[in-house]
């Protein structure tokens, strides 16, 4: 079992930065992909980013490629999402998750999710 805490959310202003924090619970940390999705009110949950075990890769959505950058931490068991150049439509609840696979940009792929920390983005 995997527990996931994200933190980092907030209120910023458009073209403002954040960075997101997720630390992961158990063992297998180092044998996870892991990812980031987000969710706007009245929307589906969305692909962000994703990290493959070895962070030999990583994936972005073409709407933050540029501006966000996933990351790990093996040793810290934790995952980070640093989010650049803020845009109002960036505003959701950004939601930590892990997969036993190699990587995934669907949420069907992922084993394991947090609570989620929501990301605000005034303009």
């Amino acid at each position: 079992q995997v527990q996931l805490v994200e933190w980092g959310g907030g209120l910023v202003q458009a073209g403002g930065s954040l960075r997101l924090s997720c630390a992961a619970s158990g063992r297998t940390f180092n044998n996870l992909a892991l990812g980031w999705f987000r969710q706007a009110p009245g929307k589906e949950r969305e692909f962000v980013a994703a990290i493959r075990r070895s962070a030999s890769n990583t994936y972005y959505a073409d709407s933050v490629k540029g501006r966000f950058t996933i990351s790990r931490d093996n040793a810290k068991n934790t995952v980070y999402l640093q989010m650049n150049s803020l845009k109002p439509e960036d505003t959701a609840v950004y939601y930590c998750a892990a997969s036993y696979g190699d990587y995934g940009f669907n949420i069907y792929e992922y084993n394991y999710w947090g609570h989620g920390t929501q990301v605000t983005v005034s303009s």
